[in-house]
């Protein structure tokens, strides 16, 4: 008895999820987009609700986060480099059945039919093949890897210098939340309290549904990023200009220390940012906020101090943005840090002989952090360095300069921070 012709396999019509996460990983791998910009650039994501983007946003997080060790798995299984897509497929595959404990056939079929639904048919029968085996070798697969060093490009790997391996190890897990309390207010009853005042929950807190983020009781800011507004010492009274100041987390510092506040900001998506926020905590009327270059903007009257959290590579933050670690290439950093001496002169031509200066960045790239203090130096500013009371919760972030650095191995047992430089100068 003759058997009809056998019935294709059938193709999800959709799975948001996976399809939301390929756009992402392709954007930043083929496009060199942020991951927040292609998440935005999906058309998978557009009808999407909260819970599949945010899942999505999970899914392409972990494969940003370990694509060298996942890429290293699938070697093995390859005889020769598929297509882009096709390995954004796999990438995605490895990363469910490796990472994420999804069951094999979940996963495996679940690739299968992404790869049918974005036009890749012909190589499901490679995805299927390969995922299966990967599948087979399970957790064995991973063995013998360098997970960490796997996982960071080479060039930056070796720009990190001796911080590159507990810098790489802590990238391998996700951030917890740390938030910035406004001065007497109580934290969420779960927070643990750090030793430099900031509050945190584990990885993955909405902070919109936290008791009093509606009342403006905190506002979301790294335990690292909440020390260079500190730092800069300001007294009631002040006149401070911060540039650069969105999302408005070191404004908010500086205005609840009392100074008399500027926040300048180019972009006009960042500066609508800044206003939401300032307006959530109640500060609006407190800041005067200046949508501008802040190259060219000067106040009416020479500042007391400035902070200028400047544009740069963000390596720092890798840790919340694995993207960072595959957009950004070293020929970027000679326009950030040219940006950064434009800056770092109009802050000095801003200040009253005598004021302040905090230089910050949310970078572990020497270009952006030593070798730019030796450009401030050039231009008359002199070096203010940090005390050791000062930094007396996280003495091991002072380096024997008396600058901030800090990066993702600290606290690492606590769940590490952000990696930031900052140096304080005086206009002479």
């Amino acid at each position: 008895m003759s058997q009809g012709p056998r019935s294709r396999p059938r193709v999800a019509d959709t799975d948001p999820t996976r399809d939301i996460a390929f756009d992402i990983v392709l954007g930043v791998v083929e496009h060199r987009r942020m991951l927040e910009t292609s998440l935005e650039h999906s058309p998978a994501a557009k009808d999407a609700d909260a819970r599949d983007r945010a899942a999505a946003h999970r899914l392409a997080a972990t494969v940003l986060r370990h694509m060298g060790t996942a890429g290293m798995v699938l070697e093995p299984f390859l005889k020769k480099e598929p297509p882009a897509p096709v390995r954004v497929v796999l990438l995605i595959g490895v990363a469910q059945l490796l990472l994420l404990d999804t069951p094999a056939h979940a996963a495996v079929g679940t690739a299968v039919s992404l790869a049918r639904r974005r036009g890749l048919t012909p190589f499901a029968g490679l995805v299927n093949a390969v995922l299966r085996r990967v599948a087979q070798a399970g957790s064995g697969a991973l063995e013998g890897l360098d997970q960490a060093r796997l996982d960071v490009p080479p060039w930056l790997w070796s720009s990190w210098g001796e911080l590159a391996r507990p810098v790489a190890e802590a990238l391998g897990q996700e951030a917890p939340l740390d938030l910035t309390l406004r001065p007497g207010a109580a934290g969420p009853p779960d927070g643990i309290i750090l030793p430099t005042g900031s509050v945190r929950l584990p990885a993955g807190t909405r902070v919109a549904d936290l008791p009093g983020y509606a009342d403006g009781a905190f506002w979301v800011q790294d335990a690292a990023a909440a020390l260079p507004a500190r730092l800069l010492a300001v007294r009631p009274g002040e006149r401070v200009a911060d540039l650069c100041a969105a999302p408005g987390g070191k404004t908010a510092q500086l205005a609840l220390a009392g100074a008399d506040v500027t926040a300048v900001e180019r972009e006009p998506g960042r500066m609508a940012r800044l206003r939401e926020n300032l307006d959530r905590l109640g500060l609006i009327e407190r800041v005067v906020t200046v949508q501008g270059d802040a190259v060219a903007w000067r106040p009416d009257i020479p500042l007391d101090a400035v902070l200028l959290d400047a544009p740069c590579s963000a390596t720092g933050t890798a840790r919340r943005h694995p993207d960072v670690l595959w957009i950004k290439r070293p020929r970027d950093l000679a326009a950030l840090t040219a940006g950064q001496d434009r800056l770092l002169a109009a802050a000095r031509d801003m200040l009253r002989p005598g004021g302040r200066l905090v230089y910050a960045v949310c970078s572990l790239q020497p270009e952006e952090g030593p070798e730019r203090v030796r450009a401030a130096i050039a231009m008359g500013l002199e070096p203010d360095p940090f005390t050791l009371e000062e930094l007396a919760a996280l003495p091991e972030a002072r380096t024997p300069e008396g600058w901030l650095r800090t990066h993702p191995g600290l606290w690492a047992e606590q769940g590490g921070m952000d990696g930031f430089f900052a140096a304080r100068f005086r206009r002479r």
